[in-house]
């Protein structure tokens, strides 16, 4: 009897267009005055423009402009970025990393598969394992959190919180007290995720209304964070609360059209600009299952004005208006969940077990609800910065803020911060303990994790 004979498939062959014409990557400080010209040559390929976007964002870098073209099988991008001060990129050693990275033998170029910080959701990372949860959220559930970790003799030496629609979502990285390694006894894993499910459910019965997880393959913590709020739905209204009632300054407007001529659904974006904007809503859309053909980026002082034209993966338009509620809803959900508007904590101690659980515990006793918050460990020292509102939502006053401090005492360095666009920003700042200092976690988790 003859035996079938099926054709060879070189395993190369898949890459063979990306290595013909490998990306081209230029970094342009003279054709722009004000900012760093960024440009990208590279063979089309899926989820392409949500990692050339998140390497620009990991950097810290301010995205003012940017043109992107990916129709057929190339793909064609055009960044205008400036640093945190609006400075251009001049800096020899991080041009150098924006040609590697977004270059031939990049992150990018390899699905992010190298990328050696901002990863989740894995058993452990270097000597760290990572947490994910997800709940319903209530004042004082970030103190529970960390009390029961605490309790365990486990170390947070890095977490990353989001609240949005009275849920929460967070990434923490831990290790062993008394070794400064992962955590790999199955025995204390299964104590510690029971203990945090009995906390995250409080006392509601239903296991739907929290999740813990220690292991589920590598995602960049920002996009990880997205996925879990997205896929608890928090975009859908759960009643009037606080968190969705945005200043008119926060409300964006987003409509969603047909490009008859090229086939293409318009999505256009305008709302206050602010970092890593971009990123969430490439990210919203990718995770949605959204292709974006080409787009128009642009700053107008302190508005943005985003254009995306896109189709399903399947080629499909959004025709159904269902279907472009669901994505204005989930749209206003990303650009939300980083709006961090009000007070910012930073806190700078040295680090040692505990230490989350007895800042949010302070925290919680003087009446102030963690809306956002980054916690990360560079060598010896522990910065923590919240974002806090009083617990029904409303501004901290100047009171709370002193008792803190009193508190605190001189065991802890402490710096109070208004929202940039607050008239009471001075107000705020004249009450720190501190010389003004910005932290940017995507930084301190890439030196943590490296």
């Amino acid at each position: 009897m003859a035996k079938a004979c099926w054709p060879y498939f070189d395993p190369e062959y898949e890459t063979l267009s990306a290595r013909i014409n490998p990306p081209r990557v230029s970094v342009d400080n003279i054709s722009c005055r004000h900012c760093t010209v960024v440009k990208i040559d590279s063979v089309n390929k899926p989820g392409i423009l949500l990692e050339v976007v998140q390497i620009l964002t990991d950097l810290d870098f301010t995205i003012t402009k940017a043109y992107i073209s990916s129709d057929g099988g190339w793909f064609m991008d055009v960044f205008h970025v400036t640093d945190q001060q609006g400075k251009k990129i001049t800096d020899g050693r991080t041009v150098d990393y924006i040609e590697r990275a977004l270059g031939p033998k990049g992150d990018a170029a390899d699905g992010m598969k190298n990328c050696p910080g901002k990863r989740v959701g894995v058993h452990s990372v270097g000597n760290h394992t990572a947490i994910e949860l997800v709940a319903r959220d209530r004042p004082g559930l970030l103190s529970e959190i960390s009390a029961v970790l605490a309790d365990l003799q486990f170390n947070v030496a890095a977490a990353e919180v989001w609240t949005h629609n009275r849920r929460i979502a967070c990434v923490l990285y831990v290790n062993d007290y008394s070794t400064n390694h992962a955590v790999h006894d199955l025995n204390r894993l299964s104590i510690m995720e029971e203990q945090l499910k009995h906390i995250l459910r409080g006392s509601e019965d239903d296991d739907k209304v929290a999740r813990t997880s220690f292991s589920m393959g590598f995602t960049h913590t920002d996009r990880r964070l997205h996925q879990m709020l997205f896929a608890d739905r928090d975009y859908e209204g759960s009643g009037v609360t606080s968190e969705v009632d945005y200043p008119s300054s926060f409300k964006p407007k987003i409509t969603v059209d047909r490009c008859e001529e090229k086939g293409y659904s318009v999505v256009s974006v305008q709302c206050k600009d602010r970092a890593k904007l971009m990123f969430d809503i490439v990210c919203t859309l990718t995770d949605m299952q959204y292709v974006v053909f080409h787009a128009n980026i642009s700053s107008n002082g302190p508005y943005a004005s985003q254009e995306y034209f896109i189709r399903h993966m399947d080629g499909c338009t959004l025709d159904a208006e269902g279907e472009k509620e669901r994505v204005i809803k989930c749209l206003e959900a990303s650009i939300h969940r980083r709006v961090s508007e009000g007070l910012s904590l930073e806190l700078c101690a040295k680090d040692r077990v505990g230490l989350l659980s007895e800042v949010t515990r302070i925290l919680r006793e003087n009446g102030l609800s963690v809306r956002r918050a980054g916690i990360s460990t560079i060598g010896e020292e522990a910065v923590n910065v919240f974002y806090v509102r009083d617990t029904y939502g409303n501004p901290v006053d100047s009171k709370k803020i002193e008792a803190l401090r009193r508190e605190i005492g001189h065991t802890m360095m402490l710096n109070v911060k208004k929202d940039p666009g607050s008239a009471k920003a001075s107000e705020a700042e004249a009450i720190s303990g501190w010389a003004k200092t910005s932290f940017f976690f995507g930084n301190l988790l890439d030196k943590l994790l490296a």
